[in-house]
């Protein structure tokens, strides 16, 4: 039991290493060039005037005021877009070195239980939770388990320590994947 618990510290080490290794990348490529402090700064003050304007808007509001509304979430979604690009070169690079630093760390806890869970995962996850195991304890978790849930959940919150991550204004605006759909079918 010793063993797994210096593991799953282990593993929790190594997710905050490779989260600042992944931001430090990112801010030598990204974060640091004038292109994308020009976007961000561009995106930050066009989804403050578009709330804004949201918010002063009625439902007997003219033709000519839901246009330049329209207008203004089209730019605001071009400049998204492309400070979406300016980060992809980061992405590339990360996801390189993640790849080599991911299959050094399977050789290393590969059939090794390094935490216990305290449920059975549904199915579909299982394959992921107890990956390289033996047995048929569903509740063993593998490297590869443990190791992304701490990557999620910390690298977001160095994100925010660094002041890195998008403001909430922006990311309320641009909507995602786990996030609230922009607003634009209201006034439709």
């Amino acid at each position: 039991m010793s063993t797994m618990f210096a593991d799953t510290i282990l593993i929790v080490f190594i997710s905050v290493c490779t989260a600042l290794l992944a931001e430090g990348i990112t801010w030598v490529l990204v974060y640091r060039t004038e292109k994308y402090k020009r976007l961000k700064a561009e995106v930050e003050k066009q989804s403050k005037k578009l709330e804004k304007k949201k918010e002063t808007i009625t439902e007997s509001a003219g033709r000519q005021q839901k246009k330049k509304i329209e207008r203004q979430e089209e730019k605001l979604k071009n400049n998204n877009r492309d400070l979406s690009m300016v980060r992809m070169k980061s992405m590339f690079a990360i996801g390189f070195c993640f790849t080599a630093l991911m299959g050094m760390f399977n050789s290393i806890f590969d059939g090794r239980v390094v935490a216990k869970l305290p449920f059975t995962p549904i199915s579909y996850i299982q394959g992921l939770s107890h990956r390289n195991l033996l047995g048929e304890d569903f509740t063993d978790c593998s490297f590869i388990f443990l190791y992304i849930l701490c990557t999620m959940s910390i690298r977001q919150n160095i994100q925010k320590m660094l002041g890195l991550a998008p403001s909430r204004a922006a990311t309320k605006q641009a909507g995602g994947f786990l996030g609230p759909p922009p607003q634009a079918a209201k006034f439709s």
